[in-house]
């Protein structure tokens, strides 16, 4: 019986280790998490019925043991060298060039692999067994870290294959990803304690507990893109050493492009564009020349290898001086905190201005003019503060306070129960809110009247000519002529565009409305359901629950907006003035129930179409547009720059497709 309990243990620990590889490096699970836990858990079994059996790299290893009391010293056999950086195509081809001029021709083989934001890390296996990991430290030393290193599943306790070398060194990151990030910051709220400010310092921060079990309860993730010491030879390239690499089940840079500088080049247009969907953070692009002869032949520079460069993106985070904190009024009424900021260059835009979301916010960071703080700025999301920068606080700072009145018309503020955002009660007699009311009816989506923008409001909220969305349908061409760059034609097309606005559908009128938390799906869901304003506005909370889209929140302010005795005056001015909403809300007259049911978000750029069309051609199909993902999405539609919605679906499970594909379904 106990050979047989060594060879189910032997067999156990292989089947992990072989599902550890499809999961980690092939990202293709062939079991679920359940069928994967039974195995380790009879494992574990075994192994303390059979303490002889229990081996150092078995899989059950990684979790369990004693913390230390601190990381002793590691001396690298080879130095883990920095990169020099080019942040153009200019500099890149200079680095090119300095490559061909000392190996006497131009590299027709390059390789790029994006440049991961996280924790450098070299793990040294010996006769194929897991031994050593120690971080980069100084690029001399680092710390041993092992202890830590096989909690982490993607990395492989035992390599796979009978040809492994004797020694092999491999260097890699760890790596937090963007959604395993986010789960551990509202496990760490929940508990009361500190948040990482970014995944980059979550993962080093998980990788440095002295407790091996807080390690194995963070996710961290490992890839390999080179090697230090090798007893042996694995290939005559970069791009068949990482091969090798992927061989033996440890997962490699994803997103290694093999070719010539103009291949390069196209590469880094793709992954920059791709960079806000990835499930990591990247801050650029690694090239090398791929030959190892090459390689060896143009050697090192001080700290940094001359074959290789990164090929650095612009920063989407930057350290700057917080000069002051004012509150914006928005068109509910919301009173958010903006940033006053010393100018500063990030994610590719100067920023002077970045959010504060809320009061709550602005305590919790203990934000204060005069402040050092971290804005970000990812893709189009608004810059934001994410951190406040204590440490250079050398004086003492005005405290923010929270406001009593409102900035724009003095009115009260007030904050609902449950609620974070202070609003102000001033309604239509607020001229923030009253701009932004405004601004937000004759936008695209909801009215669409073209050529009155943000500018031309202004001065008709200024010069008291208009107060409410009504009296845009008011508006005389005597009116407008002679207000700034408003001269004859430009009236005439103005009041042209404002007589076309008067036919519209209903969904677009209620969405006009600027109802609180009636968005555009909604909008739609509430005109389909209830055919008339008539019957809308007569309807009590149960008929308003019964609509997909509205809950009690909704409802009761979609209640509260139409009990306002101004906002039915505004809505009968609206029909004395012409305004018709009666027009069939799909534009689409062969509308059929094909995609009925079925909840569909867009994310990304679009190229056939508009966001605006493919919403109306969905709906005319019998689906539901949201704008944002849940475990009640059934498809996502995934164009460039995607970004969290993509990430979130993909961890939810929720089918994704690109244009071309929606296109089909659309039989476009």
């Amino acid at each position: 019986m106990t050979t047989d309990n060594l060879e189910r243990i032997q067999a156990l620990s292989e089947s992990i280790r072989q599902h550890d590889y499809h999961y980690h490096v092939l990202d293709a699970p062939v079991i679920g998490d359940s069928q994967y836990d039974i195995l380790l858990s009879e494992l574990k079994t075994l192994e303390v019925a059979y303490p002889e059996y229990l081996f150092e790299d078995s899989p059950t290893q990684r979790v369990g043991r004693k913390p230390d009391t601190g990381f002793a010293e590691v001396i690298h056999r080879l130095p883990m060298l920095s990169l020099d950086n080019v942040f153009g195509v200019e500099e890149f081809n200079q680095f090119i060039n300095r490559v061909s001029d000392r190996i006497g021709v131009s590299p027709q083989e390059l390789t790029s692999e994006p440049k991961l934001d996280g924790l450098a890390l070299s793990i040294r296996y010996e006769k194929g067994v897991l031994v050593e990991a120690a971080t980069r430290g100084d690029g001399k030393a680092g710390e041993n870290v092992t202890s830590n290193v096989r909690t982490i599943r993607s990395i492989p306790l035992r390599l796979q294959g009978g040809d492994c070398p004797d020694v092999l060194e491999v260097r890699g990151e760890v790596v937090l990803k963007k959604l395993d990030f986010e789960r551990l910051n509202s496990r760490l709220a929940e508990a009361g304690e500190k948040n990482f400010v970014n995944p980059r310092n979550a993962a080093a921060g998980s990788l440095r507990q002295l407790d091996p079990s807080i390690v194995a309860s963070r996710p961290l993730s490992f890839y390999a893109y080179g090697v230090g010491k090798v007893s042996n030879n694995l290939g005559r390239s970069h791009s068949e050493v990482m091969g090798k690499i992927q061989d033996f089940g440890i997962p490699i840079n994803p997103g290694l492009v093999v070719g010539d500088r103009k291949r390069i080049e196209q590469a880094y247009v793709e992954l920059l564009a791709e960079r806000d969907s990835l499930p990591y953070e990247i801050d650029g692009m690694v090239i090398k020349v791929n030959r190892l002869d090459l390689q060896e032949k143009l050697g090192f520079v001080a700290r940094a290898p001359r074959f290789a460069t990164a090929w650095k993106f612009p920063a989407q985070e930057a350290s700057t001086c917080l000069l002051d904190v004012d509150w914006q009024v928005g068109r509910t009424g919301a009173i958010t905190p903006v940033a006053r900021l010393e100018p500063v260059f990030v994610g590719g835009v100067t920023v002077s201005n970045a959010t504060l979301h809320n009061f709550d916010e602005v305590q919790r960071l203990d934000a204060r003019p005069g402040d050092r703080v971290m804005i970000r700025r990812a893709g189009d999301v608004i810059p934001q503060v994410v951190r406040v920068m204590t440490e250079f606080r050398t004086k003492a700072l005005p405290l923010v306070l929270m406001p009593r009145a409102c900035p724009v018309c003095e009115s009260v503020l007030k904050r609902a129960k449950g609620e974070a955002v202070l609003r102000c009660t001033g309604g239509l007699v607020c001229n923030a809110q009253r701009l932004e009311h405004l601004k937000h009816f004759v936008s695209r989506k909801a009215m669409d009247i073209d050529g009155v923008g943000e500018k031309l409001l202004e001065v008709l909220v200024a010069k008291e000519i208009v107060r409410t969305p009504a009296d845009l349908f008011r508006l005389e061409r005597d009116q407008l002529i002679g207000l700034e760059r408003m001269a004859e034609k430009s009236a005439e097309n103005v009041i042209g565009a404002i007589d076309r606005a008067k036919q519209t559908t209903l969904y677009r009128f209620l969405y006009a409305l600027g109802i609180r938390e009636v968005g555009e799906a909604t909008a739609h869901s509430l005109a389909k359901h209830f055919g008339s304003l008539g019957g809308l506005m007569e309807a009590d909370e149960a008929m308003l629950l019964a609509v997909d889209d509205v809950g009690p929140i909704v409802s009761s302010h979609i209640l509260s907006f139409f009990a306002s005795e101004k906002n039915c005056r505004v809505i009968d001015e609206f029909r004395v003035l012409g305004v018709d909403w009666s027009q069939t809300d799909s534009g689409f007259p062969d509308a059929r129930i094909e995609l009925s049911g079925e909840t569909w978000v867009l994310t990304g750029a679009l190229e056939s179409l508009t966001r605006d069309e493919v919403s109306e051609r969905l709906r005319s199909l019998g689906a539901k547009v949201a704008g944002s993902v849940s475990a009640k999405t059934t498809v996502l539609v995934a164009g460039p720059g995607a970004g969290s919605k993509l990430i979130k679906a993909q961890a939810l499970g929720i089918k994704i497709i690109d244009e071309a594909q929606m296109l089909k379904v659309l039989n476009l």
